[in-house]
């Protein structure tokens, strides 16, 4: 059998306009992950154009500025040339 109640439930609080715009600033700046089987609430990594500064580097820079701001690890090798044939040499 249910245990009976002896008080009744209390009724939720609404939120107040400013409080329910803090919620959605704070949800939007902090995301919650588990560390050893604990909640955590850390800071989201930035996004441009809802991918991570990294993936956008890769995609959308050029060489040039890769080599400027030392990112040579995101460069690609430059294709080689073909080689000349020199006239009168067979292959």
């Amino acid at each position: 059998m249910p245990k009976e109640r002896k008080t009744p439930k209390k009724p939720k609080k609404k939120l107040t306009p400013e409080q329910k715009a803090e919620k959605r600033r704070r949800k939007a700046e902090f995301e919650t992950i588990f560390v050893g089987g604990k909640q955590k609430r850390v800071r989201r990594r930035p996004l441009i154009e809802g991918l991570d500064p990294d993936e956008f580097i890769r995609r959308n820079a050029d060489p040039i500025w890769l080599h400027q701001n030392e990112l040579w690890e995101h460069m690609e090798p430059l294709p080689e040339a073909p080689q000349e044939l020199e006239v009168g040499k067979p292959f």
